[in-house]
């Protein structure tokens, strides 16, 4: 098992040097947006104080962006696993995601069939929905109630010759189930239909390679592994080239850059090169011989992921001998290669908004609601009631966090079975 030296790796991210009531804060809220390393900020300040200027001018600072721009698509590349030219850049994954929607929906007849899923995030689901004014047909695949997998066997059901575009999770936000999107490629592929996958989820926990994978679109967001507010998508050159952006005329003809509406968010991308390194050198730390960061950034999610795993089997072993705790997704750590650390819970007779303030004022922060995976907590019977309380981590978080987590639980749960 590969070591990740926590006391250097938490020393890197000032705010777990946060304290409440003399403890120091527990930021489980990892899947709403991780924490950013100092590097990363030192990056996007020093863009800030010596680069800033708009692209394409005739003058240092612009060159100095042009060259940020570059550098930023070949760390997501390498990152991804694909070339630099298949890279855009945009607000957020959902503004990406309409973009193309809307882009996808030019070749589409009215009696096209897209597939969405009942675990998804709903911005890998609205974007599509929207698409029924054109006359596209939707079908949305369920879900396994009792561990919260996706339905394979409906989706071979639902697939047909009249479906278009397949758009699916990684791994599910709401309760860390990862989908079998290798398997989802193929059979969608095998009747020519796009795969749209949104793994915004996935990208600080797993490995991603596209070109593997053989997707379609991919999506991720550097605010949810360790970076600023920036949507990456990944597409597959040819569709870049064939689709035709919706964007304003004077803007550059040539991909990816027609896909990139409007002004770049450049201090954005800054931080985004300065978050790939550190999860490069984290590889280079384990694997000194890496001969180029690609390789690094393998070793180090290879690492994370591990490390993870452990984390992981320790938070759901304890979570189940909690009086009164509901457990949703995969709990059998013989499966766990098939979720995140991203677990979902309820205590009996409290609101899941009540159990995350209880431990919001313990200095331990937690997500609540439907977390976005509105067609989820629909199928679940709980989202008139108030969806789930998320626990979400991270390579930064650490056992004796968890120890305090399940402690806390403990106390609460007994406060209201009292």
């Amino acid at each position: 098992m590969v070591f990740l030296d926590q006391e250097k790796i938490r020393a890197q991210f000032p705010a777990l040097q946060q304290e409440m009531q003399n403890r120091p804060v527990i930021f489980f809220d990892g899947p709403g947006g991780t924490q950013v390393p100092k590097s990363v900020m030192e990056a996007m300040s020093s863009y800030l104080q010596e680069s800033n200027a708009n692209a394409h001018g005739a003058f240092a600072t612009s060159n100095k962006t042009d060259r940020l721009v570059n550098s930023a698509r070949l760390a997501m590349a390498d990152f991804l696993g694909c070339d630099r030219d298949e890279i855009v850049f945009g607000a957020n994954m959902t503004t990406l995601t309409f973009a193309f929607s809307r882009a996808i929906a030019r070749e589409l007849q009215p009696g096209d069939e897209i597939v969405v899923t009942e675990i998804d995030h709903y911005a890998n689901v609205s974007p599509w929905l929207a698409l029924k004014e054109k006359g596209v047909i939707i079908r949305t695949i369920g879900i396994n109630p009792e561990d919260c997998t996706l339905d394979l066997a409906e989706f071979k059901r639902q697939i047909n010759e009249q479906t278009k575009l397949v758009a699916v999770g990684y791994a599910s936000n709401a309760v860390g189930t990862i989908n079998n999107v290798a398997e989802i490629v193929k059979i969608a592929h095998a009747v020519d239909a796009l795969v749209f996958i949104d793994a915004v989820h996935y990208a600080p926990h797993g490995l991603i390679d596209v070109k593997a994978l053989d997707c379609d679109f991919l999506t991720c967001s550097a605010y949810k592994f360790f970076g600023p507010h920036v949507g990456i998508l990944y597409s597959k050159r040819e569709h870049l080239s064939r689709l035709r952006p919706y964007k304003v005329k004077p803007a550059p003809t040539n991909i990816p850059d027609c896909w990139e509406t409007g002004t770049q968010n450049f201090e954005g991308l800054a931080g985004v090169v300065a978050t790939v390194k550190y999860l490069a050198e984290l590889g280079y730390e384990i694997l000194p011989s890496a001969e180029n960061r690609r390789t690094a950034i393998v070793t180090a999610m290879k690492a994370i992921n591990n490390y993870e795993q452990e984390l992981c089997q320790h938070l759901v072993a304890g979570l189940l001998q909690i009086p009164g705790l509901t457990f949703y997704g995969i709990s059998d750590p013989q499966r766990f290669a098939w979720r995140t650390p991203t677990v979902a819970i309820r205590l009996r007779g409290q609101t899941p908004y009540a159990v995350a303030k209880a431990l919001g004022d313990r200095g331990i922060f937690t997500w609540h609601g439907n977390l976005y995976a509105l067609g989820l907590t629909e199928r679940l019977g709980i989202e008139s009631s108030g969806g789930l309380v998320r626990i979400g981590l991270v390579h930064y978080n650490t056992v004796d966090e968890i120890n305090r987590l399940l402690t806390a639980l403990t106390e609460i749960s007994a406060l209201s079975v009292a």
